[in-house]
């Protein structure tokens, strides 16, 4: 009865890990560029009382005997499903429709990559985040840019008089493994060892996604389906606090059974 009891306050513990994921993915709904996050748990260690397939004196024991430790969390993973492509009307805006990161300069020249597609001019003309972090590689617009154009290719012009001069060229990058990107805060994910390097290609080609300018994506949380999961950890949370409560009574019997 000490063992159900540790057994579950396990299961307490992750099911808090699980609420505590599903507000994270609840409070971002409306943030641009973001995706949920799932969780993955793992049963804990089993006392083995009889192993499956041991020799017994009516003959090979089937099934065995074995008593659980309780669940604990292995990990989260980011889903990279799309989000919705909501229109703004801002020429400088950017969704990314499939594949792909839009690649971003940190302040000390370290790299983040994100899908937040919300961009400005800053005092250079330079396209940057709304954190003001730039956009690479670097697109300035002239200050006598009257209609910025980005194509679904991801290359910028303007207009000038009957003229439509290039300033640059968007790209984007791609990762064999995107769920193993390091969320960073402030919508941009880190490349690690897990997601693999980072491959640069021109959007539309080598499986990249297609820009659409004048729009953004919305976070790809589904709420209805958080609210499911939510009532689900809290009906598990409370379940497992039951359990603590019988086997409390329980013992409480065994030892007033000993008086």
């Amino acid at each position: 009865m000490i063992k159900a009891m540790y057994t579950a306050a396990a299961g307490m513990t992750a099911q808090q890990t699980e609420v505590d994921v599903i507000a994270n993915n609840l409070a971002n709904v409306n943030t641009a560029g973001f995706k949920k996050s799932m969780t993955h748990f793992e049963d804990l260690l089993y006392l083995t009382l009889t192993q499956p397939g041991a020799a017994m004196r009516s003959g090979t024991g089937i099934s065995g005997l074995q008593i659980g430790s309780g669940a604990r969390l292995m990990g989260t993973t980011k889903t990279h499903t799309q989000g919705v492509i909501a229109q703004t009307g801002n020429f400088l805006d950017m969704a990314i429709q499939g594949d792909g990161f839009f690649e971003i300069e940190g302040p000390v020249g370290e790299r983040f990559y994100t899908r937040d597609g919300h961009f400005t001019k800053d005092a250079n003309g330079e396209l940057v985040t709304a954190g003001g972090y730039r956009l690479i590689p670097s697109i300035t617009v002239p200050q006598e840019a009257t209609q910025i154009s980005i194509t679904k290719d991801g290359t910028v012009s303007y207009q000038l008089n009957d003229t439509n001069p290039q300033i640059g060229q968007v790209t984007l990058v791609r990762f064999v493994n995107p769920a193993g990107l390091s969320s960073e805060g402030g919508n941009l994910f880190r490349a690690t060892a897990a997601s693999g390097d980072p491959q640069t290609v021109i959007p539309g080609q080598e499986g990249a996604g297609q820009i659409l300018q004048g729009a953004i994506e919305r976070s790809n949380v589904d709420v209805a389906n958080e609210l499911i999961q939510l009532i689900l950890a809290q009906r598990a949370f409370e379940v497992n606090s039951k359990a603590i409560k019988t086997s409390d009574e329980m013992l409480n019997t065994t030892n007033n059974l000993t008086r």
